[in-house]
């Protein structure tokens, strides 16, 4: 089995007075990884599965003695599939507040659905981790940099969903599997989510525009719906870990785009799906686009998975003098541009450097980026 990195910390949070949420994408290891951690634990536990009818009737209209009741003697409770009941932050609020020798600990596949029927519940009740797929400083620790740098043109194609990297010889049926089952099922039985072809066709225009900026007007007229669906679907889209966005960066400097945003995907192999383009990368107009999300998206992880609070940027000038990643951490700046090929001319502009207080500043290339990622 592959090693979290986020297993130990999130193993630190056990029995502190508060509930574990573990958020992240269905299928990219959420259960796994609290399964490995309780089969470690010598407390006893409860199972709740957010998929079976019985155990959501055993949550509904929940107090402290029909709680306590069902607990028993566990001193463990794990909610598995959490966002699928109903009144789930009531049921951990009650746990926390009056039943507090038990440590609960959920997992939900998604956010739209879980947070709003936990945020208000449970303010100041809960430690939250968000787990991902696969890292590449994950699988660099399962097996060796060079047999993940050697992996790295699968990595780009594929992506790194836990099943699809450890069934490597069915990685194209999984990924599009994967794709079926979880954009076009899942995400379509969410509330609000009503005209399934608009979610489509959205998905591929961002797909194809992955690294560069996204208009809602052009994405309005382009996909014929109105300005308010269009940020509706792009919104659920991101909570569900689909997507994510980054903004421009910008303060003081005259001539910056101020309000422009980038759309990129959490798994490169799923946006490859979407397009339903797995062809080889000698053979593809857009490596260099894949290259960035996928860089952005490692480096998002690294973070994540080393407990950093970092907010993400990109700039541009209308000039257009650009910046791929603006890394805010703790005060500081940092900026790198992503570049696939290492002999490209590629530079931090001095109208940034000169106009900020800069940290760090680096050019990444398929040469130096492990050292960017671990």
């Amino acid at each position: 089995m592959v090693k979290r990195t986020l297993s130990n910390i999130v193993n630190e949070r056990f029995f502190k007075g508060k509930a574990i949420l573990v958020f992240g994408p269905r299928q990219s290891g959420k259960t796994t990884l609290v399964m490995s951690l309780l089969k470690t634990k010598s407390q006893k536990i409860l199972y709740i599965n957010g998929d079976e009818f019985s155990d959501r009737e055993a949550l509904s209209q929940p107090s402290t003695d029909k709680l306590k009741s069902l607990i028993g003697n566990k001193e463990i409770v794990f909610v598995d599939e959490a966002q699928k009941i109903a009144e789930i932050g009531n049921a951990i609020k009650i746990i926390t507040d009056n039943i507090s020798s038990v440590q609960v600990i959920a997992t939900g596949s998604s956010s739209f659905e879980l947070a709003n029927k936990l945020n208000e519940p449970l303010t100041g009740r809960k430690y939250e981790f968000l787990i991902l797929p696969f890292s590449f400083s994950e699988m660099v620790n399962h097996t060796s940099l060079f047999e993940e740098q050697k992996n790295l043109e699968l990595r780009l194609v594929y992506g790194y969903y836990p099943e699809v990297v450890l069934k490597k010889d069915e990685s194209k049926d999984l990924i599009k599997n994967l794709t079926s089952s979880y954009l076009y099922k899942d995400i379509f039985s969410l509330e609000g989510v009503k005209n399934h072809l608009l979610l489509e066709k959205l998905l591929k225009a961002i797909a194809l525009q992955i690294g560069s900026e996204v208009s809602i007007n052009e994405l309005s007229r382009h996909l014929g719906a109105n300005h308010q669906t269009i940020e509706k679907y792009l919104t659920v889209l991101e909570q569900t870990y689909v997507l994510y966005k980054l903004s421009s960066y910008s303060n003081n400097v005259r001539n910056e785009i101020r309000k422009s945003k980038k759309y990129y995907f959490y798994d490169i192999g799923l946006r490859n799906s979407i397009i339903g383009n797995f062809s080889p990368l000698s053979l593809r107009t857009d490596t260099g686009s894949i290259w960035e999300n996928f860089i952005i998206t490692e480096r998002i992880k690294y973070n994540l998975n080393n407990n950093r609070d970092v907010k993400y940027f990109f700039w541009r000038t209308k000039q257009k003098q650009e910046i791929d990643l603006i890394e805010e951490h703790e005060g500081k700046l940092s900026a790198f541009e992503i570049k696939w090929n290492k002999t490209t001319n590629a530079r931090i502009p001095k109208t940034f450097t000169n106009n900020y207080t800069v940290d760090k500043t680096g050019i990444i290339n398929s040469e130096n980026f492990s050292e960017f990622l671990i």
